[in-house]
């Protein structure tokens, strides 16, 4: 009978080691870049003096917005934004990030156990104060906790996407009366009035006028999150990528290396009545389907597709061609949506034009 095996520990291992400080400080920071959220990069800078070290170092930031709270109030006094109480919700985006971000650096504690914390008051910092803290950020998302655009009824589809460097470049607005998920081994009759052009009751029910309301609707929350964003751009000459979503998935703004750079050697546009970047006269293109099918058993009633462009491409926007314009609204969308998007653009163009506002 063969004696059993057993296993002793290598007395030439005996000593604390502590086997993560072996690894080089850049496989750390490549480990906290897949970490990117910025609760928990406040976390790391709290657990020791080297991620202390290493954090404002991050490339890759993610700040997800979950409540709004009241200048004077505290976490418990937070009011959730999926309810339509407050009605200026952009307008507060500053107090947003401020109370959500802070947090975990507030009440991170130095690594010498002195109780001092980390970023001393910064309860009274912007959240630019806050993000200021990392020198290096490349690629930055934040994510509103829902879309700005109110109003729209339970079954309605409203998605946007923009592009913005210091004004808007181009943007694409997909809609639907309704969503409907169509039932296994139905057929749907196809419309008399569905031959290709705009029927004439899409002009006498108010179909157009919806239209419309969708359109200015998605440009203000388009330019309102653009113009909250100067400080941040111009405090973070690194940034080659910024993203701005909300959880619902309603809208998404995106500003690429060029738009940045644009954004920062151009004086912003903004408007005089509000605090948003002013909306420069555009053109549009409106596309119109009564019903789509789409992948997953998804039927798409009134879908409606909007491509919005400034009417003049000054120095500043560059010449966008069309080619560029149709990768853009081909890649706006996700899922079925981006199958939505690609049936519209088969269909009859209808040109509006809008002016500034």
């Amino acid at each position: 009978m063969l004696p059993k095996a057993r296993i002793h520990a290598d007395p030439a291992l005996d000593f604390e080691l502590d086997l993560f400080d072996c690894l080089p400080d850049s496989l750390v920071l490549l480990i906290l870049n897949k970490v990117e959220d910025v609760r928990s990069l406040g976390r790391c800078s709290a657990a020791s003096k080297r991620f202390n070290g290493l954090v404002p170092h991050v490339h890759d930031v993610f700040v997800k917005i979950d409540r709004v709270v009241a200048v004077d109030g505290d976490g418990e006094d937070a009011l959730n934004l999926t309810s339509p109480k407050p009605r200026n919700i952009l307008s507060h985006f500053l107090k947003l990030m401020l109370f959500t971000i802070i947090k975990p650096f507030h009440s991170a504690r130095g690594p010498n156990g002195a109780g001092r914390p980390l970023f001393p008051q910064l309860a009274h910092h912007s959240p630019a104060q806050v993000l200021r803290s990392f020198t290096h950020v490349r690629n930055l998302h934040i994510e509103l906790p829902s879309g700005d655009v109110g109003g729209t009824e339970d079954g309605v589809l409203l998605k946007w996407r923009a592009e913005y460097g210091s004004t808007l470049q181009n943007c694409v607005i997909l809609g639907g009366t309704r969503v409907d998920r169509k039932p296994v081994g139905a057929e749907h009759e196809p419309s008399s009035e569905d031959n290709g052009s705009m029927p004439e009751s899409f002009y006498t029910n108010g179909g157009l006028k919806l239209r419309v309301v969708w359109t200015i609707s998605s440009l203000i929350a388009a330019s309102t999150r653009h113009y909250l964003l100067r400080s941040i751009i111009k405090e973070h000459p690194t940034l080659v990528s910024l993203v701005l979503t909300d959880a619902d998935g309603q809208g998404t703004l995106t500003m690429g290396a060029e738009q940045l750079k644009e954004f920062r050697e151009n004086q912003l546009s903004a408007s005089a009545c509000s605090n948003r970047t002013q909306v420069p006269a555009c053109n549009m293109k409106l596309k119109y389907a009564p019903y789509l099918e789409l992948p997953g058993g998804i039927a798409l009633q009134g879908a409606t597709l909007v491509a919005i462009k400034p009417s003049t491409e000054g120095s500043n926007g560059g010449h966008i061609s069309r080619k560029e314009t149709d990768a853009f609204i081909s890649g706006a969308f996700d899922g079925p949506f981006k199958f939505a998007a690609k049936a519209l653009m088969k269909r009859r163009t209808y040109l509006l034009e809008m002016n500034g506002f």
